[in-house]
């Protein structure tokens, strides 16, 4: 368990010598809010600069209004603008906090926490949320939850959440040397620096996995779907293509009666169509020779 605290504008000046010298050893800071990059929070600069100095890990977080997917993107490429091209050892959060945002209920803020995440991703990020403990359970899928670093806020002796979470922040009223007034109280459960320091590249899925994603219900419905499929850097068009051809399929028992009548030829020939239809050559002669 690693002691960690947050900080933004409304904390002003903080000390991070005296914050590291108290035994902290992490600090997430607001980068900003909306979708401007000239909403960037007044102390964002100093705090990382200074954070780093002092020798703290630091990563950052943005906070949303966002009233769309492709609201939540833009507000993503604010914060890309903000973050600059400096370096962060903890993850970019997307902080999903507003009231009517959850009353539209768990798609549309699963749809924006992809959306926001996605673009982040695209550039190189290691993307999370930040969210209530409450509404982490009732308006985010637990799919998107094990997809993004998950950083939960509760307050209290334990968090009563059930899922997988990175980091828990268990108090808004600490109190550190160096930062004036109540203080955000973090621990975090991943060495998040050891990951990110690694440099790997991030995982790009094939259409074939983002097809099965799609029926799953992991990138939402029409425009949404497009909008959210293009900002992660993927083809919404072969995606979408692979989704129409897995929702046309025909059983194996289809396919082996159409093999019977003649209908994919015979031989090499056969098994090329097979293959590039998707299916199984193997898988759909045994049915062939079980139903002769």
């Amino acid at each position: 368990m690693i002691s960690g605290i947050d900080v933004s504008e409304w904390q002003g000046h903080v000390d991070f010598n005296a914050v590291k010298a108290s035994g902290v050893k992490f600090v997430l800071i607001r980068a900003g809010y909306g979708r401007s990059a000239s909403q960037e929070d007044r102390y964002f600069a100093e705090h990382y600069t200074q954070a780093k100095a002092a020798g703290l890990q630091v990563g950052a977080y943005w906070y949303s209004y966002a009233v769309s997917p492709a609201d939540a993107a833009n507000e993503a490429r604010a914060c890309l603008t903000v973050l600059g091209n400096r370096h962060f050892d903890f993850p970019i959060y997307f902080d999903l906090e507003e009231k009517w945002q959850f009353a539209n209920g768990r798609n549309f803020c699963d749809s924006l926490v992809k959306s926001f995440c996605s673009v982040l991703e695209q550039n190189g990020c290691y993307a999370g949320l930040y969210i209530s403990r409450s509404p982490l359970q009732n308006y985010i899928s637990p799919s998107v939850a094990q997809r993004y670093a998950v950083w939960v806020a509760e307050y209290g002796p334990c968090c009563n959440y059930n899922g997988n979470y990175g980091i828990w922040q268990h108090s808004s009223t600490g109190s550190v040397p160096g930062v004036n007034g109540n203080c955000d109280l973090d621990y975090a459960y991943i060495d998040y620096a050891a990951v990110i320091n690694k440099k790997q590249p991030v995982t790009r899925k094939n259409p074939d996995e983002l097809a099965i994603e799609v029926l799953n219900g992991q990138w939402g419905n029409g425009t949404d779907r497009q909008q959210l499929l293009t900002a992660a850097g993927y083809d919404y068009a072969v995606v979408q293509e692979k989704v129409n051809r897995l929702l046309n399929r025909k059983s194996v028992d289809q396919i082996a009666r159409e093999v019977i009548r003649g209908s994919w030829g015979n031989g090499n020939e056969r098994i090329n169509r097979l293959k590039q239809a998707g299916y199984d050559p193997t898988q759909i002669q045994k049915r062939v020779n079980q139903l002769l």
